[in-house]
């Protein structure tokens, strides 16, 4: 695309567009900057808002894909990409998932994390070059992040990913976007012109984290990884997670540290076994074999307990 071509693109683009109530923010104290900002934000979950009906959809075939062995793979570029590695990063710690089931990548690879590599996005073949260095396939389900909806490393690897029978998500902050047409789910919350023009790190950046934190967590408790509200497949793998394990234990049975640090330790830290053998009295191969049978969900072998 050339130049004139790239501007004129741009010039359509809602978050490209000049915001009417920040015109004057250069000539503000810090507190007005900050108060202005702060107004500016107020108006992400609105517009997130409006899109839980699509996000649910993608919760879905995430879901479906995990149940069968696929992955979720987010894709990128700068600011975009950053925020899906990010997620990413974090499933396996507060999920006890393996780091390969959610996958985060970026335009120009992990370097770009800390510094940016923007010319990285502007290749459609980048992208497909990156699904298939991790093998993907049509099991997993991808997310195309770009706020402006048009990058090119994504609207690529939405299309391979399209081509080889995988589900795809677009994840854009303008409606009626490229990637938004290319993928079979369309998630574009418009929050409208950043307070600073263009800087879609703002209000573009915050949608996307709120939503990317929505599909992973949704995902991940309907595949039983919650206890009513607790994290419990949360792995103890340092003293903070070790002291969070106990407290979740505690939290779940009512019981005192003791007792919960002394189950802990019987499971080898396993937060779900302890709850379960503390609620029911089962030993830790009948705790096992009941949380098995339920396929991981506790609070489905707590209730199937009590028909023993």
């Amino acid at each position: 695309m050339t130049n004139d071509a790239l501007i004129a693109a741009l010039s359509h683009l809602v978050s490209e567009g000049r915001n009417p109530d920040t015109m004057d923010i250069d000539l503000l104290s810090s507190e007005q900057i900050v108060q202005r900002l702060n107004q500016q934000d107020k108006q992400v979950p609105i517009a997130v808002e409006k899109e839980l009906p699509q996000i649910a959809k993608a919760v879905d075939a995430i879901t479906s894909a995990f149940k069968r062995q696929g992955r979720l793979i987010y894709m990128g570029a700068g600011t975009s990409g950053r925020l899906g590695v990010l997620d990413a990063s974090e499933c396996p710690p507060t999920f006890g998932v393996s780091d390969q089931m959610v996958i985060g990548l970026i335009a120009g690879g992990a370097e770009a994390i800390l510094k940016a590599k923007e010319g990285a996005e502007d290749s459609l073949t980048l992208g497909v070059d990156d699904l298939k260095n991790i093998n993907f396939t049509h099991q997993d389900v991808v997310v195309g992040i770009a706020a402006s909806g048009r990058t090119p490393y994504v609207i690529g690897a939405l299309e391979y990913a399209n081509d080889i029978g995988a589900t795809t998500v677009a994840l854009s902050c303008n409606p009626s976007s490229p990637i938004a047409e290319i993928a079979q789910i369309a998630i574009s919350p418009v929050v409208g012109p950043e307070a600073l023009t263009g800087s879609t790190r703002l209000k573009s950046g915050t949608a996307q984290k709120l939503i990317l934190n929505m599909l992973t967590t949704a995902s991940m408790i309907r595949l039983g990884k919650s206890y009513q509200n607790l994290m419990v497949d949360v792995k103890a793998t340092n003293k903070k997670l070790v002291a969070r394990a106990a407290r979740i234990v505690t939290q779940a049975t009512d019981c005192d540290v003791s007792i919960a640090t002394q189950t802990l330790e019987q499971t080898k830290y396993d937060v779900k076994l302890a709850i379960l053998m503390i609620l029911t009295g089962l030993s830790l191969e009948e705790a096992k074999q009941q949380l098995n049978n339920q396929d991981g969900f506790l609070r489905k072998a707590v209730e199937g307990s009590k028909h023993l």
